[in-house]
């Protein structure tokens, strides 16, 4: 994977926009480093240029809402992240977009 930093980066650290590439020179994810950790924002793909998933971050750790999908596009998996641990309702969907099971997490624990 290429990597393309348009921010500033000193020796190991980065700030700013950045995105990184397959080989094949599509978008591999996108989104945005603070202090050297990801911040905000961020979506990752497949190699065919289909959307994998949407992130949010605080100072590297995931948290906020996050999605996966299925390579058709349809939501393969939803729920929210607190402190890098699954906390909520989470559901998975089949292929097909139909519901395929809703689980409740508590500190990155099922209920």
């Amino acid at each position: 994977m290429k990597n393309l930093n348009e921010g500033s980066s000193s020796e190991y650290r980065q700030d700013g926009p950045s995105e990184s590439y397959h080989r094949n020179g599509q978008l591999s994810e996108k989104g945005n480093y603070l202090n050297g950790q990801k911040e905000g924002y961020w979506e990752e793909y497949l190699s065919t240029g289909q959307l994998e998933s949407k992130e949010n971050y605080i100072k590297d750790k995931k948290d906020g809402v996050w999605e996966s999908y299925h390579d058709n596009g349809i939501v393969e998996e939803k729920g929210n992240y607190l402190n890098d641990l699954k906390d909520g309702i989470w559901e998975s969907f089949h292929y097909n977009g139909e519901l395929n099971k809703r689980e409740k997490y508590l500190n990155g624990q099922k209920e």
